[in-house]
C-alpha cells in the first residue's frame, strides 16, 4: 500500500474508535494478557450475552480517539496490551461482567475507562460492578408500581368473597 493509503486506513481506524467512545455509555479498558483462548472465548461470550463489545486496539490509536472525544485524561491508562469493552445500553454491564471475571481469572486486569462521560478510576468501575443491573432496576420498579394495584385487586376479591358467603348464608 502506498504511504497515503496507510494513513488514511490508520485515520479511519482512530475515527472508527472515536465513534465507538462517543456512542457508548461506558468503555472499559483492560489489560487481557495472559488469557488462555478458552479463557477469552469465554470472556467475549458472556460480554456479549450484556450487549459489551471487546475489542483489542493499539495504544496509539486509542491515544488519538481519545484526544478526537476529548477524553485526554484516558492516555494515562493506554500503557502495554489493552482491549475496550464497550456498551452502549447498560452503563452497569462491562463493568459486572469484567469485575466478576478478573475475579476468577487473575491474569486479566481492569485498567480504567469512561461512564457515562466521565473518566472513572478503577474504584469507580468497582463501584459501578456492585450496582444492579438496568434489567434488575426496572423489575424492581415494576414490582413497585404493581404493588398497590396488587393490593386493590386482593381487597375487591376479598369483598366479592364476602358478599357472596352472605348470599348464601341469607339463602338457608
Amino acid at each position: 500500500m502506498p504511504k497515503k493509503d496507510v494513513i488514511a486506513a490508520k485515520a479511519a481506524q482512530v475515527d472508527e474508535v472515536a465513534n465507538d467512545f462517543k456512542a457508548a455509555i461506558s468503555a472499559i479498558v483492560v489489560n487481557s494478557r495472559g488469557l488462555t483462548v478458552a479463557q477469552d472465548t469465554e470472556l467475549r461470550k458472556e460480554l456479549r450475552a450484556n450487549d459489551v463489545k471487546l475489542v483489542v486496539i493499539k495504544n496509539k490509536v486509542l491515544e488519538r480517539a481519545a484526544d478526537q472525544v476529548g477524553q485526554a485524561d484516558l492516555k494515562s491508562i493506554f500503557k502495554g496490551p489493552s482491549a475496550v469493552a464497550f456498551s452502549k445500553e447498560d452503563p452497569v454491564a462491562p463493568a459486572k461482567v469484567l469485575k466478576k471475571f478478573a475475579s476468577e481469572h487473575e491474569a486479566l486486569e481492569i485498567k480504567g475507562g469512561i461512564i457515562e462521560g466521565e473518566v472513572a478510576s478503577l474504584d469507580k468501575i468497582n463501584e459501578f460492578a456492585t450496582l444492579p443491573s438496568r434489567e434488575e432496576l426496572l423489575s424492581t420498579l415494576a414490582n413497585i408500581l404493581q404493588a398497590p394495584i396488587r393490593q386493590v385487586a386482593y381487597a375487591v376479591k376479598a369483598v366479592s368473597e364476602k358478599d357472596a358467603d352472605s348470599d348464601d348464608g341469607d339463602a338457608a
